[in-house]
């Protein structure tokens, strides 16, 4: 038509954008109404777990339910077991024998646990259709003498794909086995009969960062140690139950002031509770301040 104007070249990416806007808000509309997370594989990732353990019955049993559950019925995680006992060459499935030198206890034997592992490596490669991958992928050994489980390490590990744990029990292992680890995971300063529990706590707590698994991203970053800090109390109705009341400044609707208690809640809880997480903590200069102001405040109440 004469005299009207070109396209500009921004108009098709513009137009492109505001769809996919559309197609997001559309997607938490519907997730509002029906909160169980839907599998979109084309936008979201896959993470599998692969777990070599004696005892697969106990991870089945837990990642069926909760959030777990859910991410695995939304395709967004996936957890695979490798029973050693399945990979034992003699015909009695024996995976631990007495210990060198003498002493108490079984100690796990290495054939099982590496055959294991090899299988692991095939089903990622064969998954995966990369025969480098297994190469790249975490592979973790619960053990009390491993490195602290924070959430760091979470949040590090939801970048992955394949995470292999390997899970001990009895005495423990023949030292050769804690080769095939990338890295040993402690969850605590305490004795338990299995890694079975300790991979479980990784598997919560990595799983649930995965985008798709939880209903609300939101709520992930803020919670307790998402940036190194305690979270905030938090309350529901009834507004009044026993004498105890929810304060007025999460009642009043000032989204602002909410924000600002619940920023100055959590850095008073982790000051009287953790002190040791401050400093390593994401703090703004209103944050250091803030803190401040608290710390005279609880020393001049003292």
């Amino acid at each position: 038509m004469q005299g009207s104007k070109p396209f500009s070249p921004l108009f098709f990416p513009y137009l492109l954008l505001s769809f996919i806007v559309f197609l997001k808000d559309l997607l938490h509309s519907f997730c509002a109404v029906h909160p169980r997370p839907i599998p979109f594989p084309l936008f979201f990732k896959v993470l599998t777990f692969h777990v070599i353990t004696l005892f697969p019955d106990l991870l089945s049993t837990y990642t069926a339910v909760s959030v777990i559950g859910r991410g695995i019925k939304a395709e967004r995680l996936a957890v695979k077991t490798y029973n050693p006992r399945d990979f034992c060459a003699d015909k009695y499935k024996k995976v631990d024998d007495s210990p060198y030198g003498g002493g108490a206890g079984m100690v796990l034997k290495p054939e099982p646990f590496f055959a294991a592992y090899e299988s692991i490596c095939k089903t990622v490669s064969t998954s995966t259709g990369d025969n480098e991958k297994q190469q790249t992928m975490p592979v973790l050994l619960m053990s009390p003498q491993g490195q602290p489980f924070k959430q760091e390490t979470a949040q590090a590990l939801s970048n992955e794909t394949d995470i292999a744990i390997i899970c001990g029990h009895y005495e423990g292992f023949d030292e050769r086995i804690r080769t095939l680890a990338t890295q040993e995971i402690c969850i605590g300063d305490y004795i338990l009969t299995g890694g079975e529990l300790a991979s479980l706590v990784v598997i919560d707590a990595v799983g649930r960062l995965i985008p798709g698994v939880l209903g609300k991203i939101a709520s992930v970053h803020e919670e307790s140690f998402s940036d190194g800090i305690l979270e905030a109390p938090q309350y529901t109705k009834p507004p009044e139950f026993r004498g105890m009341e929810v304060p007025e400044v999460l009642r009043g609707g000032d989204h602002k002031a909410i924000n600002l208690w619940r920023r100055r809640q959590a850095l008073t809880r982790t000051l009287k509770r953790r002190p040791d997480l401050l400093d390593n903590a994401e703090l703004s200069p209103a944050d250091r301040k803030m803190l401040d102001e608290i710390e005279s405040e609880l020393n001049g109440n003292q």
